[in-house]
């Protein structure tokens, strides 16, 4: 994608407008809403010359929006997100135009234009259409998987599909990002793209900006602006002819509700939760048997480290190889079911998934079915996760698990040697863990 944009943006692409305005003409920002904020799409220009014949034909059917299948249009970025290219060019776009000094359209009420054309109109409509559904009706997410991560073809929902599936908010988190810097410091395209996602060969540290997306998106858009937004935008929908019938029995004290409810569940998953790499994605192979079920909510965490391998993974193909080569140990050595660990932590910023919320794990013996095994890849005993990997299950994964009822919220944590024979996790981040809440 970064190689098209590049070629797109070179002087003899033959076409006069933005990349992000040929994305809204090919169908990337269609809805009404869109319309309303960034005015009609332009005209599909003829196939630029700078693109090869596939290309263009990829670029294309990258940006068709299909309401019946969001996750149509969507990336592996480097990071191993996945990321749908429609709300990012919206947001890049709505970021370009402020850079040259647009000035921002007019509508009863006022929106945030950033906001509307990324996520305010996609969540006020999908928490809008679930309304009277008797709870029937999936509101965000799913996640979902590649044929190949290697070579990505196809991408497939693990889910029943909502208008914001998991590479829908990844999208318009990266747009309302992106876009908001662009409108301070306009620079190409291309560099942009290639700055935030990383090449997939790891920074310096091995983290590219994109897997910070959740923290920055809820660190920009703070608490109420959400909300506020998706209020707006119900409003401005509510006037258009094309969505005049939704709105019509919605009274404006329900409009606040929905809002409210939408902003609330949508900062719970995309904010405050952290993001968790699911099996289908590191390569895991199947469960050997039949796993056996955890009774919700679990009163223990264990802290591990992995020791072998010895060096955190600072970039998604490391940490999802050395998922697979744990898996391969515990199930052929071992002669365990499956990788032993509940989840595991990448310092590339991403939670991988062991046996997830719902299996009993092998990961702390005779306390299997009380707690969640939470293993950090690498040797711990002389030196620390980096801070940002420590706050992933101290800040993120734990609090997460108690307000989804995962966990008691009393819980207690443990390292992995106070119930076994063992140096595990490690002296370095033992000593951390005895500072975390519900050490004992």
């Amino acid at each position: 994608v970064v190689e098209m944009v590049e070629a797109l943006e070179s002087t003899d692409a033959g076409f006069a407008g933005t990349v992000p305005e040929l994305a809204r003409a090919l169908g990337g920002c269609s809805t009404p809403g869109c319309r309303a904020v960034l005015g009609e799409p332009p005209r599909v220009p003829p196939a630029p010359p700078t693109l090869t014949r596939g290309q263009w034909l990829l670029f294309t059917q990258l940006l068709r929006h299909d309401a019946a299948a969001p996750e149509r249009g969507a990336v592996l970025a480097p990071d191993g997100s996945t990321v749908t290219l429609g709300p990012l060019f919206a947001g890049v776009e709505v970021g370009l135009k402020r850079a040259a000094g647009w000035p921002t359209p007019t509508s009863e009420p006022p929106v945030d234009p950033l906001y509307a054309v990324t996520v305010a109109e996609a969540l006020g409509t999908s928490f809008l259409l679930a309304r009277g559904a008797d709870g029937n009706r999936t509101t965000l997410g799913p996640g979902g998987c590649w044929d190949d991560v290697d070579n990505p073809q196809n991408y497939t929902l693990l889910g029943p599909p909502s208008p914001i599936p998991d590479a829908v908010a990844n999208g318009a988190m990266d747009g309302v990002l992106l876009g908001a810097q662009l409108a301070r410091e306009p620079i190409p395209l291309a560099d942009l793209l290639r700055g935030y996602y990383g090449t997939g060969n790891g920074t310096e540290m091995g983290r590219p900006p994109s897997s910070y997306r959740r923290r920055d998106f809820g660190a920009l858009t703070g608490a109420g602006k959400l909300e506020e937004e998706v209020a707006a935008m119900l409003r401005v929908l509510r006037v258009l002819p094309p969505t005049q019938e939704l709105l019509e029995d919605v009274g404006p004290e329900e409009v606040v509700a929905i809002a409210c409810q939408a902003a609330r569940e949508f900062t719970e998953v995309y904010v405050e939760c952290p993001a968790i790499v699911p099996r289908c994605m590191w390569g895991a192979r199947p469960y050997r048997g039949t796993p056996k079920p955890l009774t919700l909510p679990l009163g223990s965490v264990y802290i591990h480290h992995t020791f072998i391998p010895s060096v955190p993974c600072r970039t998604f193909p490391a940490c999802a190889r050395a998922m697979r080569a744990m898996q391969r140990f515990h199930q052929d050595t071992r002669r365990w079911d499956d990788i032993g660990y509940s989840f595991v932590v990448g310092s590339d910023g991403y939670l991988y998934q062991g046996r997830g919320w719902h299996w009993v794990g092998a990961h702390t013996k005779g306390y299997n079915s009380k707690g969640y095994g939470v293993g950090y890849v690498g040797d711990f005993s002389a030196t620390l996760p980096d801070p940002d990997t420590i706050a992933l299950v101290r800040d993120g994964l734990l609090p997460c698990a108690v307000r989804t009822g995962r966990l008691h919220h009393n819980y207690t944590l443990h390292g992995h040697r106070q119930l076994g024979h063992t140096d595990c996790p490690g002296n370095s981040l033992f000593q951390e863990i005895e500072t975390w809440r519900g050490f004992e």
